[in-house]
């Protein structure tokens, strides 16, 4: 892999890693149900893609 990749690889898992926490966060503090589990379901998107990622390396 070439060093232009890994970059944009890390800069990936940055990304994901953001928006899970974001997630993750928003999750913790949303009273709603339904919008709980939209934030869950995009956290648990984001760890996926994430993963994806940094199996990648």
């Amino acid at each position: 892999m070439s060093p232009k990749e890994l970059l944009y690889i890390e800069d990936a898992l940055g990304h994901t890693q953001f928006l899970t926490t974001q997630c993750r966060e928003a999750a913790a503090q949303l009273k709603d149900p339904v919008l709980r589990e939209q934030a869950t379901q995009l956290m648990n998107s984001n760890q996926q893609l994430f993963n994806r990622f940094f199996n990648l390396v």
